[in-house]
């Protein structure tokens, strides 16, 4: 996939916003910028390799809950 796709004679479009959506999907994903004239800009991205991956790490919890 490439990120996006136009419908309807342009008149739609579908952005995607997560890369290798579930880890299974392949697609890339993108982010639309218009200036003031509406002039269009696409950024494509992809998902980040394997390696890089990992779980955020856990914030410690507030005292106030314990």
């Amino acid at each position: 996939m490439e990120g996006y796709k136009w419908h309807f004679n342009d008149s739609v479009l579908t952005v995607w916003s997560a890369p290798n959506y579930c880890y299974r999907c392949g697609n890339v994903a993108a982010i639309l910028e218009l200036d003031e004239q509406l002039n269009k800009e696409f950024t494509i991205f992809e998902a980040a390799p394997q390696e890089n991956r990992g779980a955020p790490a856990k914030k410690p919890q507030p005292d106030y809950f314990l």
